[in-house]
Formats: C-alpha cells, sequence, structure tokens
C-alpha cells in the first residue's frame, strides 16, 4: 500500500516504477481512500499500541494506492525494496529511504508473511479484481 503521505507528495508513479522495476507483477491494485473506520479495522492488530489512534488518523487523511503485488520470494523481497520502517535507518536506494519522512510517514505498507499479506488482499480486493 503507498500510503497517504506519498500519495499526496506524487510520489505514487515514481513508487510503482520502482515495484516493477523490482520484478513484481501487479495482480489488484486501486486508489481509494479509507475511513476512520476501516483504518481502524486493517491494523487492528495494533489497537492497543499507544500509536493505534494516531495510525487510524493519518490512514484516513488522504487517498492510498492499494495493491496486490506477486513475485517469487514477493514478502521478504518487498520488504527489503521498502528498507526499514524509520527512513533515517533505511538503506540507500529504498523506497522509504527515498519518499519516507518519519517513522509515522513511512509512505508504504508491506505485509510482513505470507498469512498477513493474503488476509490484506482480502480486505481490499473482492475475487473480481484480481488478474
Amino acid at each position: 500500500m503507498i500510503k497517504p503521505d506519498a500519495t499526496q507528495k506524487g510520489y505514487s508513479g515514481a513508487i510503482l516504477d520502482q515495484i516493477i522495476k523490482a520484478g513484481f507483477s501487479v495482480k489488484a491494485m486501486k486508489w481509494t481512500r479509507l475511513t476512520k473506520e476501516q483504518a481502524g479495522l486493517f491494523y487492528e492488530v495494533h489497537k492497543e499500541r499507544p500509536f493505534y489512534g494516531e495510525l487510524v488518523d493519518f490512514m484516513s487523511s488522504g487517498p492510498i494506492v492499494a495493491a496486490i503485488l506477486e513475485k517469487e520470494n514477493a514478502v521478504a523481497d518487498f520488504r527489503k525494496l521498502i528498507g526499514a520502517t524509520n527512513p533515517a535507518q533505511a538503506e540507500d536506494g529504498t523506497i522509504r529511504k527515498l519518499y519516507a519522512a518519519s517513522v509515522g510517514e513511512n509512505a508504504v505498507h508491506g505485509s510482513d508473511s505470507d498469512e498477513n499479506a493474503a488476509i490484506e488482499g482480502d480486505f481490499f480486493f473482492s475475487k473480481l479484481e484480481r488478474f
């Protein structure tokens, strides 16, 4: 997912270009905006954490680009491509190093496991929207 900070700054195209050049196939994609309720559901795993409210507010603050990506080793390769959550600690050339402003506004979300990728894909896309 390309987060509101990156979409509002006009980075969506550059980020998608980097993703495709890294060998990922886009199987589903949409430009949308999460309501606070939807953002709360998506990040429900963090509900007990102190940053949950800020995260929900941020993720519902503007449009996002949701996508399902495919590639062998997709989760591990995507997490390497996006870099560390803190852009100051991300490796040069990673998406977060190039486009993120802070830990909170870190440009992109990437699933942390194949299981979560399936759950998150189902959150945004019906079977009819996948190619």
